[in-house]
């Protein structure tokens, strides 16, 4: 099933910001923008609604691209790190993503490593603070200095089209979550031992005070 998953990841792995940025202004790398009959009013696409769905077992399991290994998560799990964000347009525009989804770079989405798939996440360009929120759904970048792969219409919104890539925040939604929108990478703190229900007393030298649970 790992070279299975390989197959299926291609798309993240040769992603078109993986590469110098273009000669010309304007253009893309192996012309990898949109195509001659791009569909109308892109800046009207709707961000995705986080909801729980069922996260896809296969793309769960440990695998190894390019002699590095990735073990995905299991759940939905607290993340949140800063790196490069490259994307990908039409030259992957139709095929199929690791979760068996097919690609189409003017939907609201992005490849990652480890998260979930699918899973929700705030991207949130460091320079300008645009953030937008993607649908997780294919595995990539394979590449030590990316950390996550934006769909054309993703990046366009986040003003990284133009360079290629740019410094990013990528922070796990997990819905439902009232107590905090985006979920951080940072481990649980521990329950705190349950404490008496009853007032304790207790007097020392110098006053008494009341200590309440």
């Amino acid at each position: 099933m790992i070279a299975a998953l390989i197959a299926i990841t291609v798309p993240g792995c040769g992603s078109a910001p993986s590469r110098p940025a273009p000669a010309k202004p304007g253009g893309y790398y192996l012309d990898d923008g949109p195509g001659p009959n791009p569909p109308a009013n892109l800046d009207s696409v709707p961000e995705p609604t986080p909801k729980v769905e069922p996260i896809n077992r296969f793309t769960s399991r440990p695998y190894t691209v390019l002699g590095r290994t990735y073990t995905p998560y299991t759940q939905l799990t607290p993340y949140q790190a800063r790196g490069v964000a490259s994307w990908y347009g039409k030259r992957y525009h139709g095929q199929k993503t690791s979760s068996g989804e097919v690609y189409d770079m003017y939907e609201m989405t992005a490849a990652h490593t480890i998260l979930p798939l699918p899973s929700y996440a705030r991207v949130t360009n460091v320079a300008t603070g645009k953030s937008v929120v993607v649908r997780v759904n294919d595995r990539g970048p394979f590449h030590e200095d990316r950390l996550i792969d934006l769909s054309y219409i993703a990046a366009q919104r986040l003003g990284l089209l133009g360079r290629g890539s740019g410094m990013v925040e990528v922070e796990a939604i997990i819905p439902g979550n009232d107590a905090s929108r985006v979920a951080r990478a940072v481990p649980p703190e521990p329950d705190p031992a349950p404490a008496s229900a009853a007032a304790t007393l207790s007097t020392e030298s110098g006053g008494i005070y009341v200590q309440l649970g």
